[in-house]
């Protein structure tokens, strides 16, 4: 298990936390589901034929459908390592999918690049040197995932299930980059 971001201390008192939550994923997955099949029933069961069932029986239906499908995906292996990333004025902490906690101070951070990638939304930290990257705390996971990229070596964390959302974190990101003289 990762180290939670309440285990490390903020660079700086203005901080702002963005993590993973598999219990909000579920419920925006559950809801998206309830209504699409709610909404689809009655052209199917218009195209196919009235079944004659009772409204609740369909409603029953989404309900389990929602629920066993919102929960496979809010469970799966990717969806359920933790992953979360603190913006402030001392810098960019980043924890991705269960590795350990990293610091990069702005100056430190050549570009921040956040893209869709199929269904994911990823983020990508380029270090301007990658021995300006600091640990947050001696452990044993290692850093997060590593990749080249065109900009130079990467970062990459998985956003899809960053809570408050990967668009307010793009926001803060271009606001500290800015600041940072980086934008």
């Amino acid at each position: 298990m990762s180290i939670a971001p309440e285990q490390v201390e903020a660079p700086a008192r203005d901080a702002v936390l963005f993590r993973s939550s598999p219990a909000r994923t579920f419920i925006m997955v559950f809801a998206a589901l309830m209504v699409a099949y709610l909404a689809v029933s009655p052209i199917v069961g218009w195209i196919a034929g009235d079944s004659g069932d009772p409204w609740w029986v369909t409603a029953l239906q989404a309900v389990v459908i929602g629920a066993t499908v919102a929960g496979a995906y809010a469970l799966s292996a990717r969806a359920a390592l933790p992953t979360w990333v603190r913006v402030s004025a001392g810098g960019l902490e980043l924890a991705a999918q269960d590795s350990d906690p990293i610091l990069l101070a702005w100056p430190d951070v050549a570009a921040v690049v956040i893209r869709r990638d199929g269904l994911r939304t990823v983020l990508e930290v380029v270090p301007a040197d990658l021995d300006s990257v600091h640990p947050v705390q001696d452990a044993d996971h290692g850093e997060p995932l590593l990749v080249d990229t065109a900009r130079g070596p990467a970062f990459t964390a998985d956003l899809t299930q960053i809570w408050p959302s990967p668009r307010a974190l793009r926001r803060e990101l271009d606001r500290r980059m800015r600041a940072a003289g980086k934008a």
